[in-house]
């Protein structure tokens, strides 16, 4: 029993004749009534008889029709299913942000993707880069943006732009002292935030990994989750904590509080994040695209604090 010859059955019965039918499957009559004897040949059992003017279904085709009537519409839905995923007339785009995503302008993101393909649905997840690694990896994801380093095994990361991380305080006499070293920032009373990743998170990894080729631990006397929440204590001045310039560019970085860059400097590296030898969805490969030219557009424009990454050709 193929789809073709339930086709052909579903035909017949709606138009009464195998003439018909054929017209609406553009194909001939005698391929028409062939499909069909085959299909009664397989079965055992004849589905039509001949009426005064129309085709009348028997009891057995009475019993195959709603079955045929499923089989037809699935087989029709599976295909849909799968062409939405190579062209952007549905499906749905899976793709996982930075946790800082609107300090780099990513917060239209999903407004500027609907407005072109309003037929695609959008899931957006905003985690810390580790976890968006580790989902893309577990399929939960098709991709995303992540600050290096993470764990790759089974991932291929593609580096974007990469935003310096300084040291912010308010003391005046740090800031007017110049680049910090890792050993006078580790004599600061510390801030630090993304509490629940801590040296999984991969801008506190850098810096903890400098301090400890120094011979040195950094010591936080208090941890938050959110860099919010850093910055505002230390406007307090309960102490210094590092950020990327992107925040401490932003209209919403407290006035009273400055930055001063590592020395040497330190960066944080943006990528684009993918399963290794996956194909990413029409749909996501679209969203994926577009934040990768918006992070990519704001760095060649001189107007972000980030400067795009530069890779080597082959």
């Amino acid at each position: 029993m193929t789809l073709t010859q339930l086709q052909a059955f579903l035909a017949a019965v709606r138009h009464g004749s195998f003439s018909a039918a054929a017209r609406e499957l553009d194909i001939s009559q005698p391929a028409i009534s062939d499909l069909v004897r085959r299909l009664e040949a397989e079965l055992g059992a004849s589905l039509f008889m001949r009426g005064a003017r129309r085709l009348l279904l028997t009891a057995a085709g009475d019993e195959l029709l709603p079955f045929a009537e499923q089989s037809v519409v699935a087989a029709e839905g599976g295909a849909q299913a799968v062409k939405s995923l190579t062209t952007l007339e549905g499906g749905t785009a899976t793709f996982g942000l930075l946790r800082n995503a609107d300090y780099y302008l990513l917060s239209n993101l999903a407004k500027e993707f609907h407005a072109k393909h309003p037929k695609v649905k959008i899931r957006l997840v905003g985690l810390n880069s580790a976890e968006t690694a580790e989902a893309v990896l577990a399929g939960d994801l098709e991709a995303g943006l992540i600050v290096l380093p993470v764990v790759l095994n089974g991932l291929k990361a593609i580096p974007l732009v990469r935003d310096e991380i300084v040291h912010v305080t308010n003391d005046k006499e740090v800031l007017q002292a110049g680049p910090t070293t890792i050993e006078s920032f580790a004599q600061r009373p510390l801030i630090l935030y993304d509490a629940h990743y801590a040296q999984r998170d991969p801008t506190r990894r850098q810096v903890t990994e400098r301090a400890e080729t120094a011979g040195l631990t950094l010591t936080p006397q208090i941890e938050v989750e959110q860099v919010e929440s850093a910055l505002a204590l230390v406007s307090d001045g309960i102490g210094d904590t590092f950020t990327c310039r992107a925040v401490a560019a932003s209209p919403t970085f407290p006035k009273d509080l400055g930055v001063v860059p590592f020395d040497p400097p330190l960066y944080d590296t943006i990528a684009l994040v993918k399963k290794e030898g996956h194909t990413l969805s029409a749909a996501t490969g679209e969203l994926a695209k577009l934040a990768r030219m918006t992070l990519l557009s704001m760095a060649q424009s001189g107007n972000g604090t980030w400067q795009p990454v530069e890779r080597s050709k082959g």
